[in-house]
């Protein structure tokens, strides 16, 4: 191959590899028209035995079957495809069992980093990640226990901008659903939701107590909790959702209870999934830019320069959070 593209087996390797060398473009395209003609195709398992890496990027997430992790998955498969890497995805399904499996799994395929949307503190995955000394990257979530860098939106600010607009429609409070019931985790996203709906209300002067109910975060699991809460004779007039996934189980069971919404009822969600603009109504949410933290996720797993440069807060990666205005809060969209 090398004698057919006029130059030397290590520039041919420094073109098959990306590198570690810069190679000129004219001798690039006669590397790749050798190769092409020659038909070669590079062996993948010798290059990472070689290298004690492979081109590929663990994912692991809660569960997949959610929108938001499914579309945030879908944005970082992009991503990688980008740098040339292909996407491994484990699905911890909440347990912290399933999530030290994956990570040993694909720590033990060698890749060529690990990106973690954790579920829970991750004491157990932190030992882990001590342990094979990986390059790791947390996104979405940043647990105590982990102090990688990190690629989050402004969940806190955002939850507040959501109450907030609700407010603003006149209701008398707003109510808070989602969550679970055991004590909030710092660094998990669903309690700075709770967070920025706490400070929107105090700044209305408005009190929390009471009106703050747990649920499952899928819509599955959600919906017979939001069917209680809305044909209870105190159904609040206006709800705050920790996900759009919760937001969609209100949504279905107000249609069921004959409940107007926004009328009698104003919803607000949070991820801005794509099936939030299909609802009827429309939902209002909050969104932020998952392509651009999927990239800045990728970028820095791969660049060790990047990922291990400054203190735990130099290495948080923060993404502005926006408010979504559709039909749902009492807009008109």
């Amino acid at each position: 191959m090398a004698r057919l593209a006029g130059t030397s087996t290590a520039v041919v390797s420094y073109v098959i590899n990306n590198g570690p060398r810069p190679v000129a473009p004219a001798t690039r395209e006669r590397v790749l028209a050798a190769i092409k003609e020659l038909g070669y195709r590079p062996d993948r398992v010798a290059q990472a035995m070689a290298s004690r890496r492979t081109d590929l990027i663990g994912l692991i997430v809660p569960d997949t079957r959610q929108p938001f992790f499914a579309e945030m998955a879908h944005a970082v498969e992009r991503a990688a495809s980008e740098r040339g890497k292909m996407v491994l995805v484990g699905n911890a399904n909440y347990e912290d069992e399933r999530e030290v499996h994956y990570l040993r799994a694909f720590l033990g395929m060698r890749v060529s980093g690990l990106i973690l949307i954790s579920q829970g503190p991750s004491e157990h995955a932190a030992t882990e990640i001590d342990t094979w000394d990986a390059r790791v990257v947390l996104l979405h979530r940043r647990p105590d226990a982990i102090d990688d860098v990190a690629v989050m939106a402004d969940d806190i600010g955002g939850s507040q901008l959501a109450t907030r607009h609700l407010l603003e429609h006149g209701h008398p409070y707003v109510a808070f659903f989602g969550g679970l019931e055991e004590t909030p985790k710092s660094g998990d996203p669903v309690t700075d939701h709770v967070k920025g709906w706490q400070r929107a209300m105090q700044e209305a002067g408005r009190s929390t107590e009471g009106r703050y109910f747990h649920a499952p975060y899928n819509r599955y699991e959600a919906y017979p909790l939001a069917l209680k809460l809305l044909a209870s004779p105190d159904r609040p007039p206006a709800i705050m959702c920790a996900t759009d996934d919760q937001a969609i189980a209100v949504l279905r069971a107000a249609r069921e209870l004959r409940i107007d919404v926004p009328g009698e009822l104003a919803v607000a969600g949070f991820d801005d999934v794509k099936e939030a603009a299909l609802t009827d109504p429309p939902l209002t949410t909050v969104g932020s830019d998952r392509e651009a933290m999927a990239r800045t996720a990728v970028d820095l797993v791969l660049d060790d320069a990047l990922r291990l440069a400054g203190s735990r807060r130099e290495r948080l990666r923060q993404y502005p959070s926006r408010l979504v205005i559709r039909q749902s809060c009492g807009c008109k969209g």
